[in-house]
């Protein structure tokens, strides 16, 4: 009676044992997929609770999640021949389980290794000015590269994004070098081009000045009271040549007499006296008017 009650209690705890290995959770992120014998089988489990055969059966979880993984800094020479150091970060999915579960040892590593090896490549195809300032394109570029033997294994690359470009200093200081004689440029033809607009602007005044000759008077007065409202001690006040010009000008010509007609009188001729005859009603005043001698 009692080795009855024992082989119950053992069979009945090995068919809790065999029960609680046939029954499986899957969460919602995970992929089940189950091998027969060895075998896998075509369909997948979905995410709950998942039966399997106690023996024959062996469930293996596959994660769907987006996964970042880093790309160590690479060190390369690029086309220009400067040597560079570049890391990037990688974003895959996994489309197809069962591919992953069978066709890849280890998918993350493969991943990872193809992402490297595309990484120097990518490096030794660009130039310096491309790595620095056209990021996108050489995203893309890097993208398809690592993407080809990515979909056999039943990975899809999402996003790839080229972190750093690590420089020497020695090319460091050459480029902020180049870049300041860049600047340098830029702000001399800037200078220029404001210079050559104000000397037409300036032409183009001067020329309204000269038909309007009043336009420099006004001009002048305005100059006066911009120099006035600094509440100078001094004025210094520029009296142009075209304002005596205008004035000059505006002024009426004086009468001048003609030499033609002028008398020229000799220094050494006395000048004659001319009498005039005086007429008069008093008798007295004329006996008393003397002859000349």
């Amino acid at each position: 009676m009692m080795l009855t009650v024992v082989v119950l209690i053992a069979m009945a705890a090995l068919a809790l044992v065999l029960i609680g290995s046939s029954v499986k959770v899957i969460t919602q992120y995970e992929r089940g997929i189950v091998f027969r014998f060895g075998r896998v089988r075509p369909e997948t489990r979905g995410p709950g609770l998942a039966l399997i055969a106690p023996v024959a059966d062996r469930l293996q979880k596959v994660n769907m999640q987006v996964i970042t993984q880093p790309v160590p800094a690479q060190d390369g020479i690029t086309r220009d021949n400067v040597t560079v150091r570049v890391d990037a970060v990688l974003y895959y999915r996994v489309v197809d389980p069962v591919r992953v579960a069978v066709d890849v040892q280890d998918y993350r590593a493969a991943v990872l290794q193809v992402a490297q090896a595309s990484l120097r490549s990518i490096i030794g195809k660009s130039d310096l000015d491309d790595l620095l300032s056209n990021r996108e394109r050489l995203n893309q570029g890097l993208e398809l590269m690592i993407d080809s033997p990515a979909v056999g294994w039943g990975v899809h690359i999402d996003r790839v994004e080229i972190k750093d470009v690590a420089l020497p200093e020695s090319m460091k200081r050459s480029m902020s070098r180049q870049a300041e004689a860049e600047r340098e440029r830029r702000s001399r033809v800037i200078t220029a081009e404001g210079e050559l607009q104000a000397s037409q602007k300036l032409a183009e005044a001067a020329e309204v000045m000269a038909e309007h000759p009043a336009a420099l008077q006004l001009r002048l007065l305005e100059t006066v009271v911009e120099v006035a409202a600094e509440k100078n001690s001094t004025l210094v006040l520029p009296f142009p040549v075209e304002l005596l010009r205008f004035l000059e000008r505006a002024t009426p010509p004086e009468a001048t007499p003609n030499p033609a007609s002028a008398e020229v009188v000799s220094p050494d001729v006395a000048p004659r006296t001319t009498d005039i005859p005086t007429t008069t009603d008093d008798p007295l005043a004329a006996s008393h008017t003397a002859a000349p001698r």
